[in-house]
């Protein structure tokens, strides 16, 4: 068979979660930067490309959206492909072996914490380094585009982007599990990029890609707050993320499929 089952899906992020588990803190932080840094160089392109047609933007958003979401994804083929531990799937990864006890609370907290810390530190990096010291958001139409973005996502209702943080990890989830249904790198790419562009396009809230987002609005200047920024936007879309994963993607599929 050309690509991997549902039933071996599972069996594969069994495999993948236990070896995250045991893997050192100095590794797990460094590949937790890489995801990090990644996820924000696929925001940056999402918004070079898609902030970067105003006059698309005002006559067919839908198309300025669909922009922004074909070019986002390469952030997370980079993790699956190059390797590298990014949160929202070690969310989904961790439930099926945590529910069939091969791995503790103990080293599932253990590992989310590094790499939250790590993907933070590696999108800031970004944001501020490459972003903001070379200067690329300081000109029309970006400067406004991420000032825009910032403003959206710091303004809604607690319970609005943390339902929104569902949907974003439903679909990154699933796109890690078409990722590993694949046996080749060209199939890997097809599987994560669909559910990717889709949750960008419909707007949902990763709050991997927030860390690069809202920052890099911030340090350009943006009327936006730290205090927004995680309080507004963080906080619910990381709890979101956690429900959107490892409920709706890791604990169905080990219900499904565990024998």
């Amino acid at each position: 068979m050309s690509y991997n089952t549902p039933k071996q899906i599972v069996e594969i992020v069994n495999d993948v979660a236990k070896s995250k588990a045991y893997t050192s803190v100095p590794k797990t932080l460094v590949l937790a930067f890489l995801a990090g840094a990644y996820i924000a160089i696929g925001g940056l392109l999402a918004i070079i490309i898609g902030g970067g047609v105003p006059g698309i933007a005002e006559s067919n958003p839908g198309i300025q959206k669909f922009l922004m979401g074909a070019a986002f994804p390469i952030g997370l083929m980079l993790c699956a492909i190059a390797g590298a531990d990014l949160f929202t799937g070690n969310t989904a990864y961790f439930i099926p072996p945590l529910m069939s006890k091969k791995i503790s609370v103990s080293l599932l907290l253990r590992n989310w914490t590094l790499v939250y810390a790590g993907n933070f530190i590696g999108a800031i990096f970004v944001a501020y380094f490459m972003v903001t010291l070379t200067g690329i958001f300081s000109s029309s139409p970006w400067l406004e585009t991420i000032y825009n973005i910032a403003d959206s996502k710091t303004s809604a209702s607690f319970l609005q982007v943390f339902l929104k943080g569902i949907g974003a990890n439903w679909l990154v989830a699933l796109a890690m599990w078409l990722a590993y249904a694949s046996k080749d790198i060209t199939g890997k790419i097809l599987g994560i990029w669909f559910p990717v562009m889709a949750f960008v396009a419909i707007g949902f809230e990763h709050s991997i890609a927030n860390m690069f987002f809202i920052p890099a609005a911030i340090f350009n200047g943006a009327s936006v707050t730290w205090y927004d920024f995680f309080i507004h936007n963080l906080i619910p879309a990381t709890l979101g993320n956690i429900v959107g994963g490892s409920g709706l993607v890791g604990l169905i599929y080990f219900y499904i499929y565990n024998d």
